[in-house]
């Protein structure tokens, strides 16, 4: 039986740049542990993980198997309404990340939990849909598709996922939609999704109002840490982002 501590980290709204390399100073971090614990023939039995919280400042990005073309704009339209753009190693195609946003990035050994990315995709799945349970919404799963959605009739996609695995630690993760202004996704074909009964959403717009944010990461997380039978958590907030010895 494996103990796990969590750290849970707040960082703010943040440069996406910025957070992406330093979830990839954390995942080095994790590997290069159990790198040094396999040479030194060293049996763990207590895993060290990350779960960092934040909001990106507006921002496109394109994972490894997205197509350019899902960028409907051009460079000058994305200058002039101050939005950035990445091609990153997510799995996964084109989403936006912007204020109003929660954005959970796990890093996780999962060698610690289940070596199993079906399972553990479902898991950050089911932490929001128990979220959306807690606002009268029913969250819900479509077959080939990965992430939450809402609605019977018509499909509206409230949280995108994309991850890489690195000798089975995980980096990047969630995009929930709670406060988020929705018009940005009229620029992009939303994680390359075409079908015209399938469209985006907010928590807010399904419930009709605006949420405190800070309280919807709040049972975000209680849900997380669940799900994945974590109880030992530490949690900081920070501007100035931390980055392990």
């Amino acid at each position: 039986m494996y103990h796990n501590k969590l750290s849970i980290e707040h960082w703010g709204r943040i440069d996406y740049q910025e957070a992406w390399d330093r979830q990839s100073v954390y995942q080095r971090k994790l590997v290069a542990l159990k790198r040094t614990a396999r040479a030194e023939g060293i049996v763990r039995n207590e895993g060290t993980h990350f779960l960092v919280l934040c909001e990106h400042h507006p921002v496109y990005t394109l994972g490894k198997s997205g197509k350019t073309a899902h960028l409907l704009v051009n460079e000058h339209f994305l200058k002039e309404h101050g939005i950035t753009f990445y091609r990153i190693n997510r799995g996964g195609d084109i989403t936006y990340h912007g204020p109003g946003q929660l954005v959970a990035y796990p890093i996780l050994d999962l060698e610690f939990f289940y070596t199993d990315i079906h399972r553990y995709v479902r898991t950050l799945e089911e932490s929001v849909i128990r979220t959306l349970a807690d606002y009268g919404v029913v969250g819900r799963r479509i077959e080939g598709f990965t992430g939450v959605w809402t609605g019977q009739k018509s499909a509206r996609k409230i949280c995108a996922i994309g991850i890489h695995m690195s000798r089975w630690v995980s980096m990047h993760g969630l995009a929930f939609n709670v406060n988020t202004d929705l018009t940005n996704f009229q620029y992009i074909v939303p994680c390359g999704i075409e079908a015209e009964n399938m469209a985006v959403t907010s928590l807010a717009r399904e419930v009709g109002h605006e949420l405190d944010i800070t309280e919807v990461t709040t049972r975000f997380t209680n849900h997380f840490t669940h799900l994945f039978n974590i109880d030992q958590c530490e949690e900081r907030k920070t501007q100035k982002i931390h980055i392990p010895s």
